[in-house]
């Protein structure tokens, strides 16, 4: 039930059609009694910057959630930019201090490292490998620099994206040892694919799993199958696994603390979604 005393959360990204958060937000306000509501606005690249401040003049909006093609932009339209937000260049959450400024943080990483630590696993002094510097690689290598690794083995195909999101960790992070242009996981006690690599039917794995100990936690960001061919292939190796929609569930928890709603686990997010 939405009524005057609601509160709003924007879900800015255009287009809208494959929304994924208000069926997944909105059940579980709707089940805890929570006067909130996640609403999907779609708009368009050259309307957000002035869209987003005017979100924020309505008296009644706890926050945006914002996706695609709108992270990276957001960063330059708040006034205040968590150091995760500002390694990775993106932003994907934003709020309204007492003061009035708008506040940006980022959450994709914090949804890979909470799912991680939730498993089990030690992320403080571990050695990490990164294959993938895009929106979603760096944001994950910030937060495990921001989780106390002690080494990142950062890799990307695409020019030097590798390099400068390492210049950008050790801004930050000045103690973190960071290594660049190699997919070799030996060695390695956490290895994340953060490419698009599994998508699509036949593509190439991420890198060579037989080079993986049996010891390392692997990760995915690809949520198109639960198990994609590198999950697989790690689990026959005896690796722990994490699939790339734990980080989706992972990170809403982190959300409604930022928005300082009442917060939940993933795994009641899970068994509360609707997404048919």
């Amino acid at each position: 039930m939405i009524s005057g005393t609601t509160k709003l959360i924007a879900h800015l990204g255009y287009p809208t059609e494959s929304f994924k958060a208000p069926m997944i937000y909105n059940p579980y306000f709707e089940r805890e009694g929570i006067d909130a509501v996640v609403i999907p606005m779609g708009c368009r690249a050259e309307d957000y910057p002035a869209f987003l401040k005017l979100v924020f003049r309505l008296s009644n909006a706890a926050g945006a959630l914002v996706t695609m093609p709108h992270k990276v932009t957001t960063t330059g339209l708040v006034d205040i930019l968590s150091p995760t937000a500002a390694i990775a260049g993106a932003c994907n959450a934003v709020r309204r201090e007492p003061d009035g400024r708008l506040a940006g943080d980022m959450f994709d990483g914090e949804g890979f490292v909470r799912g991680v630590l939730r498993k089990g696993r030690e992320i403080a002094g571990a050695r990490a490998l990164v294959v993938g510097s895009g929106g979603v690689g760096s944001a994950i290598a910030a937060s495990l620099a921001k989780a106390g690794v002690a080494a990142l083995g950062l890799f990307d195909s695409h020019g030097d994206a590798a390099e400068r999101l390492g210049q950008r960790l050790s801004q930050h992070y000045p103690e973190l040892r960071v290594t660049t242009g190699s997919t070799d996981p030996a060695g390695f006690d956490i290895v994340v694919n953060a490419t698009p690599l599994g998508m699509k039917a036949g593509d190439p794995l991420p890198l060579d799993v037989t080079r993986i100990d049996a010891s390392t936690f692997v990760g995915e960001v690809v949520m198109k199958q639960e198990i994609t061919p590198f999950l697989a292939a790690a689990r026959d190796r005896g690796c722990a696994i994490q699939v790339g929609t734990d980080m989706l569930f992972e990170q809403i928890p982190a959300y409604l603390e930022f928005f300082g709603l009442p917060s939940t686990t993933a795994e009641d997010l899970r068994s509360v979604a609707r997404l048919g």
